[in-house]
């Protein structure tokens, strides 16, 4: 089980350092901040609510904190029970890499090499999962799941100018 662990955190530090040669002229993603607040939670979630509510999607949105851990999780009614799960492993992803889950589908996307990142354990390679960074810091991530992966991201993108 050990080795197991090890591999896959061998094989995640490698993905990272990729994508950031792969685009030497980004800037390092930000640091680590305080967690998301509860009433921060509550007006992103508001924000992504809104953003499904107006196109008529029905999805489950899962926001966690800088450690990854679930804050606050919402399925609308008549939104499948699979994209539960799918919202948390995206939204987790985004903080666990300090980065949008878009990163991963684009890399896998191009094939060869990068389908690897299909066996990476706890990085979820779905568009629809993005840091909620604050004063410059990563203090959650939000997940949506349940329309395509675009438009997931819509949601998840309408939370976070929620929060501004």
């Amino acid at each position: 089980m050990k080795t197991r662990t090890v591999s896959a955190l061998i094989l995640a530090v490698s993905v990272v350092l990729a994508a950031t040669a792969a685009d030497a002229q980004a800037p390092p993603p930000p640091p680590y901040g305080a967690p998301v607040s509860l009433d921060q939670a509550k007006k992103a979630m508001a924000g992504a609510e809104a953003e499904a509510r107006k196109n008529n999607w029905a999805v489950s949105i899962a926001i966690v904190d800088s450690g990854g851990n679930l804050v606050m999780m919402q399925r609308m009614d008549n939104t499948q029970f699979g994209s539960n799960e799918v919202a948390k492993q995206k939204a987790h992803t985004a903080v666990a890499f300090k980065r949008p889950t878009k990163v991963f589908q684009d890399l896998i996307a191009q094939g060869g090499a990068n389908l690897r990142l299909l066996k990476l354990e706890g990085a979820s390679p779905l568009e629809g999962g993005i840091p909620i960074v604050v004063d410059g810091k990563i203090i959650g991530g939000i997940g949506v799941s349940g329309v395509t992966s675009q438009q997931d991201a819509q949601i998840a993108q309408a939370s976070i100018e929620a929060m501004k």
